[in-house]
């Protein structure tokens, strides 16, 4: 559902106002579920420089699979991660704009493929502790100040914002201080956002309340839906319940399949707990836009939408 694709009958905010709107999944566990190898520091973001098609696969996945949103691979991509690897900021902010192409690619692709419903393009903006792929987007509190993280962040924002997504996904936010520079980085872009935090229980990973954080967005106009990702499935129904009491707006809610990241290891470690019920649960609770994160996947995905479908 874009302007740029067929069938846009409407824009996003618009939707959201009026119904539920299925997100798509992890787009690293997709690309590896292909063969795709991501342990490098530019995680899924390398694959915009050598192999592009291959994030428009992914998105083309979810979208078949009932997916109404593709979150683009730009979460760890970044001007200062680029040029570890000597990609020049010329070049970077073309792979950054290229992460927006590639999902509206996918979306020429699902409509040519007989997906007739509208498809929309989430510009994912990631925290600053993607870029140091140390797992530090699950603490926060970097030791930058707010002004410092404003200024990290703009500049891409100005990127992405510049190759027309339908949103921008602040997203994976670990902290305020986070939240703060991002709201004020988004200001004047001319592009709706949301903002999304990873949280640990009914905090932070920062350890902030959640009445807190969520009440950031609250007074802002650029911002169309507040509330969690890439968090424990089972943290996310007092989450809903927080964003839509504190702000107002419409909430958004893609948590992991329930398994946990060991940074140090980079690997996955547990089990799922991400179920069908829980999906009904968040929608009924008030949330207007459901997907998965990390470890979740196409078929997931499928019965997300089925689910929502029947709601």
């Amino acid at each position: 559902m874009t302007g740029n694709t067929p069938a846009a009958s409407c824009g996003l905010v618009e939707a959201l106002a009026t119904g539920t709107v299925v997100l798509d999944g992890g787009m690293s566990n997709q690309l590896a579920s292909a063969g795709h190898d991501l342990s490098d520091e530019l995680w899924s973001a390398r694959l915009l420089a050598e192999q592009p098609e291959a994030v428009t696969e992914a998105h083309l996945a979810y979208f078949t699979a009932g997916a109404d949103v593709a979150i683009t691979a730009s979460y760890q991509a970044t001007f200062e991660g680029f040029a570890r690897r000597g990609i020049d900021r010329a070049e970077a902010a073309r792979l950054l704009a290229l992460s927006v192409e590639l999902a509206r690619e996918a979306a020429w692709r699902a409509h040519d493929e007989g997906v007739v419903r509208p498809l929309w393009v989430a510009a994912s903006v990631g925290p600053y502790g993607a870029m140091l792929a140390d797992g530090s987007e699950y603490r926060g509190r970097y030791g930058l100040s707010v002004d410092a993280l404003e200024r990290f962040h703009r500049p891409r924002l100005e990127v992405l914002a510049a190759a027309a997504p339908d949103v921008l996904a602040l997203e994976t936010v670990p902290d305020t201080d986070e939240a703060t520079a991002l709201l004020r980085a988004v200001r004047g872009l001319g592009v709706p956002a949301w903002l999304s935090y990873t949280i640990d229980g009914d905090r932070t990973r920062a350890g902030q309340p959640l009445d807190e954080a969520f009440a950031l967005a609250a007074g802002a106009d650029e911002v169309v839906a507040v509330g969690v990702n890439c968090c424990a499935p089972g943290d996310v129904d007092g989450a809903i319940q927080a964003a839509a009491r504190v702000t107002g707006k419409p909430v958004v809610v893609y948590p992991n399949s329930g398994e946990t990241w060991d940074a140090e290891a980079r690997t996955w470690t547990g089990r799922a707990t991400f179920t069908t019920e829980q999906v009904k649960a968040w929608h009924d609770a008030g949330a207007h836009l459901i997907g998965g994160c990390c470890r979740v996947g196409p078929r997931a995905i499928t019965s997300i939408a089925r689910t929502l479908a029947m709601a």
